[in-house]
C-alpha cells in the first residue's frame, strides 16, 4: 500500500507522540503545511485503508496495578483461527497471534492479580476444550520501535 509524503511525515510525527494540546492536530497540520481538517482527513482515510490501527493512549497497567501475562494453548490447525478470535473477543485479551509453534495461539492477558488470571484462563479451557497456560514475565525489557516513512521526524519538531 503506498503512502504520499504527507501522510509518511504525518505518520512518523505521530509515532513522537500527539501533541499534548487542546488542538494537536491543528499542531500537526502546522509542521505538515495542512489545516487541521485535512489531518482529521488524512488520518481517517489511514484508519479506514488499515495502515493506521490505533490512535490513542496506552496506559502502563502495571503502574495501574494490574498484572500482565502471555499465554498460549495448542489449538487444531483447522480450529485455530476460529479459537484465536473466540480468545480474542475476551476484554482482558490485548494481543492475540498465531504461530507456527505446538503452542499456536499466544496471546496477552491484563488482569487485577494472578487468581484472576488463573480464573479468567479456566474460563477459557471451558470455552475452548483447550489448556491455556500462562508465562509471566520475570524481567520487563520495554522496547520503543518507530518505523521511520519519511525520514527523521525530529528535525520537524
Amino acid at each position: 500500500m503506498s503512502l504520499d509524503p504527507v501522510d509518511q511525515r504525518l505518520l512518523d510525527l505521530l509515532q513522537e507522540g500527539l501533541p499534548l494540546a487542546p488542538r494537536p492536530f491543528a499542531l500537526l497540520g502546522e509542521k505538515l503545511g495542512l489545516d487541521e481538517a485535512e489531518v482529521i482527513k488524512r488520518l481517517a482515510s489511514l484508519k479506514e485503508r488499515g495502515i493506521l490501527r490505533h490512535l490513542g493512549a496506552s496506559p502502563d497497567s502495571r503502574r495501574l496495578g494490574f498484572v500482565t501475562t502471555l499465554c498460549a494453548v495448542a489449538a487444531p490447525e483447522e480450529r485455530r483461527e476460529e479459537i484465536a478470535r473466540q480468545i480474542a473477543s475476551w476484554p482482558q485479551v490485548t494481543h492475540c497471534y498465531l504461530r507456527r509453534h505446538r503452542l499456536n495461539v499466544w496471546f496477552t492477558l491484563v488482569a487485577k492479580s494472578f487468581e484472576e488470571v488463573e480464573k479468567i484462563l479456566k474460563e477459557i479451557e471451558r470455552e475452548t476444550g483447550l489448556k491455556a497456560r500462562h508465562f509471566p514475565a520475570t524481567k520487563m525489557f520495554k522496547l520503543r520501535a518507530t518505523f521511520r516513512l519519511a525520514g527523521d521526524a525530529r528535525k520537524d519538531s
